[in-house]
């Protein structure tokens, strides 16, 4: 289906009530990972997201949209809405094709993201995406990153998940940027090859334990880590070798954030969709979101 530009494009250029203020971190890091479920943090060690808990606010009950596949929810993680307004239905889902019509388009046809809005507001930020699924690119603006990497070599294995990182990583301690999305795909591969929970499952959550603490080294390497704030996240859960349906287990997610403004310690009380990234991003970084926007920012995990 061909895309037309109509009215409803101009929804994405005005703004909703909220009004940008000032940023509340100069660096912002977000880790998604792919298929992290709960349960699989609670069944195995992995020091560094407890250190992270302990340092920021949590919840386990976050929740995914519907249907818990990736497009749909790593699209709705950085839009601030879900598929009914951004038309992202499906893994199936393209630019030029589609059913469901999204509610704005901005730069590139796309419902917009956290990285277009933040480009657009503050056009000296430094954005940098760092990706294990080269599909997710499919959903961002990447004219508005600074640089965009998916590493070369196979996908969705450990190897792909520490090449990300790496690369992620010696950006990070070079340039310092505003805003840096690194996406690890392994941990849903092992899910689909060997079910979610079982031991290659396990093993491939305490990689990316490993993979968060070496990040975090490397943000304090840069000598940014009291101005740098971190959220780690993922798109859904899984059950059997599969996702996409409708039990709690593919539907709850973890989302654990800290930094500075951010209270310590604290399991937030309310409700997280995962659609509230974008939103609580956008007040971390001091930017206006879209009117077509439907999100919230996570202000029992904010200091006041």
């Amino acid at each position: 289906m061909r895309h037309s530009l109509s009215s409803l494009t101009l929804a994405l250029f005005a703004t909703a009530t909220l009004t940008a203020g000032e940023p509340r971190a100069t660096h912002v890091v977000v880790i998604g990972v792919d298929g992290l479920s709960p349960q699989g943090i609670h069944l195995t060690d992995t020091p560094n997201i407890d250190h992270l808990v302990k340092r920021g606010s949590y919840t386990w009950h976050a929740r995914a949209v519907m249907p818990t596949s990736s497009s749909s929810n790593w699209k709705s993680m950085i839009s601030g809405a879900g598929p009914e307004q951004h038309g992202v239905t499906a893994n199936s889902w393209q630019l030029d094709n589609y059913t469901i019509e999204p509610t704005a388009r901005g730069a590139g046809g796309l419902f917009p993201t956290i990285f277009s809005v933040l480009r657009d507001q503050r056009p000296n930020a430094n954005i940098a995406l760092f990706h294990d699924w080269k599909g997710l690119a499919r959903l961002i603006e990447t004219e508005a990153c600074d640089i965009v990497v998916n590493p070369p070599g196979d996908k969705h294995t450990s190897e792909a998940a520490f090449a990300t990182a790496a690369a992620a990583i010696e950006y990070i301690v070079t340039n310092k940027p505003t805003f840096t999305f690194i996406h690890l795909d392994h941990v849903d591969h092992a899910g689909h090859q060997k079910t979610w929970l079982s031991e290659p499952y396990l093993f491939a959550v305490r990689e990316t334990d490993q993979l968060l603490g070496q990040i975090v080294a490397a943000i304090d390497k840069a000598g940014v880590s009291e101005d740098t704030l971190i959220l780690l996240t993922a798109d859904h859960g899984g059950l059997g070798t599969k996702h996409g349906g409708e039990s709690m287990v593919e539907l709850e997610i973890p989302w654990i954030i800290a930094g500075p403004g951010v209270k310590k310690a604290h399991e937030i009380v309310g409700h997280v969709n995962t659609y509230d990234t974008a939103a609580t991003l956008a007040k971390v970084l001091g930017v206006t979101p879209p009117k077509a926007w439907i999100a919230k920012p996570v202000e029992d995990a904010l200091a006041r």
